[in-house]
């Protein structure tokens, strides 16, 4: 499946037919699109699944579609959020055909989506901005000139950690070796997409980041960006896939310090693996891995003990279940890193 989480088909998706599969939560993480980091984050895989499941059952109690089926408690059971008693990593959803475009030399041919209608990812992911934490990318994109202040509706340089006047929705592929932002002409071009479904892409984007800002806010967090994923059902319905609302879609913040796998990437800056991932990129941003000749050193273990205990502080605050004993609010947990 990927550096983060697995996948076990049960059933295979079809043109017509969605299949089912289980997201299986590991304790991996991955930073800078770098692939599985040499740590594992003790109880993150169950933090992600539960959290994730809140709010797709949120989601539900709005009429938003998703693929979401429910949890994998004792007895091998489906079942709700609240039909699970101890925490788990486990999660059933309806599985979509991945229509992956072919590789021709620096570009990707999208002709496959001209001619499939239904059942399928949409090869987009859909980033939604509250605010510009430091290190969002929007900074350099400003700089170097591939998107402009008006985008943003700003009439000067942002500077970190402000907070924009309207939500902005951002897009990139999902699908090539690398992500890379898009307009949304080109997004809907490569994605063979109508008006009317751009528009409902957005709409359920903006509702989506309405639902987790609420959440958040319910917990002390300010909600700063994140980022969601959609497909079709049988009947070319927009669903939500993958999953949402969890530390590793979305930044948050306590009173300016990340709550998220943003404490990790605080520390990998400063190391001259990542300077070396940095100037692979500039030369080739298609086959940048091969020119890392460094590797990532593992986290501090204090450290990697304190990001493991946000992750369960998330899970427990936001659903308002103590499903990790004996943790300390985030708020506590985020006065003792220091990077």
């Amino acid at each position: 499946m990927g550096s983060v989480k697995d996948l076990k088909v049960l059933k295979y998706p079809s043109a017509n037919k969605s299949g089912r599969g289980r997201f299986i939560f590991s304790d991996r993480y991955s930073v800078f699109d770098w692939g599985e980091m040499p740590d594992h984050i003790p109880n993150k895989g169950k933090s992600l699944c539960i959290s994730a499941a809140y709010f797709f059952e949120k989601l539900k109690s709005l009429g938003v579609k998703s693929h979401y089926l429910g949890l994998i408690g004792d007895g091998n059971k489906l079942g709700r959020l609240s039909d699970i008693k101890t925490p788990v990593d486990i999660m059933e959803v309806k599985l979509l055909r991945v229509l992956t475009p072919l590789q021709r030399g620096v570009r990707y041919d999208y002709s496959a989506y001209q001619t499939e209608n239904n059942n399928y990812l949409i090869p987009l992911e859909i980033i939604y901005r509250k605010s510009l934490p430091e290190g969002s990318s929007i900074f350099k994109r400003l700089e170097e000139g591939s998107l402009k202040l008006e985008d943003l509706d700003l009439k000067e340089m942002p500077h970190p950690g402000e907070t924009l006047s309207k939500p902005f929705l951002d897009v990139s592929t999902k699908l090539e070796e690398t992500d890379r932002y898009l307009s949304w002409q080109e997004a809907k071009d490569i994605a063979h997409l109508d008006d009317g479904e751009i528009s409902e892409i957005k709409r359920v984007t903006l509702l989506i980041n309405k639902l987790i800002n609420e959440e958040a806010e319910k917990v002390g967090l300010k909600y700063e960006d994140g980022k969601i994923e959609f497909g079709f059902d049988e009947e070319r319905n927009l669903i939500v896939i993958d999953v949402l609302g969890t530390l590793d879609e979305c930044r948050f913040t306590f009173e300016g310090m990340p709550v998220s796998k943003e404490v990790a990437r605080l520390y990998y800056r400063k190391t001259d693996w990542f300077k070396e991932i940095v100037e692979a990129k500039k030369r080739d941003n298609i086959r940048w891995k091969e020119k890392v000749t460094l590797s990532p050193p593992p986290l501090p273990a204090r450290l990697k003990e304190l990001i493991s205990m946000v992750y369960c502080a998330f899970a427990n605050e936001i659903t308002g279940r103590e499903w990790f004993k004996d943790i300390p609010f985030m708020g506590e947990l985020l006065s003792l890193i220091h990077i």
